[in-house]
């Protein structure tokens, strides 16, 4: 194993990139993602019925469709007619519109909606229609009880499923690689180009991706421990009575 290449300044820059891009992209996606799941749980639970099959059928394309496709769409597709349509070029949304990390953030943000919001609108389901009921004798207004008590135990009902969803947006990144856009595998691409080393950049990339798994697994079980009443209980231990 060849490693030597890492000293480089040149490769140090391609990879530190490409880490920060990777970076930037599941923050800006999975926060604006599960922003999206939200609207798209409550649009299908409370939502007028026109709004609800609208919701229902965004969500029935985007998890029917190859998230590699949806991303060729946004980029190739949208990313080419925007130049044709008078006056986008002159606006001040140009440069965001042509940088290949907006069609990126934009395609993440739309598939983690869609798989988080049915999530999402499984959980809010899932909460006892009781624990709305002792809101409104409380004098809630529904307000208050939407952002008090529905979402938060929502949320505790389903944080374990939504790590796995963020687990999966950190290793759906590398898709951009194929538009033209720097992340870790196309910094890993640019190495073996270069030196011709097939085996180490690809294992580089692989300790860096479980290391940013491990850290965001961490991350998230903490916020499910600390969760307002999501901490487990620990059972107590019976003694076992002679005879």
């Amino acid at each position: 194993m060849d490693f030597s290449w890492l000293t480089d300044p040149f490769y140090q820059r391609y990879l530190w990139t490409g880490f920060v891009n990777t970076l930037w992209l599941v923050g800006v996606s999975g926060s604006l993602g599960l922003t999206l799941a939200v609207g798209v749980a409550l649009a299908q639970i409370r939502g007028p019925r026109p709004l609800a099959l609208l919701v229902r059928g965004f969500t029935t394309v985007i998890r029917g469709t190859p998230l590699l496709v949806q991303l060729f769409f946004f980029y190739d597709g949208v990313g080419r007619l925007l130049p044709a349509i008078p006056g986008v070029q002159d606006s001040l949304l140009w440069p965001l519109l042509r940088d290949p990390f907006f069609y990126g953030a934009l395609t993440f943000t739309i598939s983690v909606g869609a798989y988080s919001g049915e999530v999402i609108r499984g959980a809010l389901l899932s909460v006892p229609d009781g624990e709305l009921a002792a809101g409104r004798a409380f004098g809630l207004s529904r307000w208050q009880i939407l952002y008090r008590l529905w979402l938060p135990r929502g949320f505790q009902l389903c944080l374990p499923t939504l790590t796995g969803e963020m687990i999966l947006l950190l290793k759906s990144v590398p898709l951009v690689s194929t538009i033209a856009m720097m992340d870790l595998l196309k910094a890993a691409n640019l190495v073996r180009d270069e030196t011709f080393l097939v085996y180490e950049p690809l294992l580089l990339i692989a300790g860096i991706y479980l290391a940013m798994t491990l850290v965001l697994t961490a991350g998230m079980r903490l916020v499910e421990t600390r969760f307002p009443g999501a901490r487990p209980v620990k059972p107590r231990r019976r003694r076992l009575l002679p005879g």
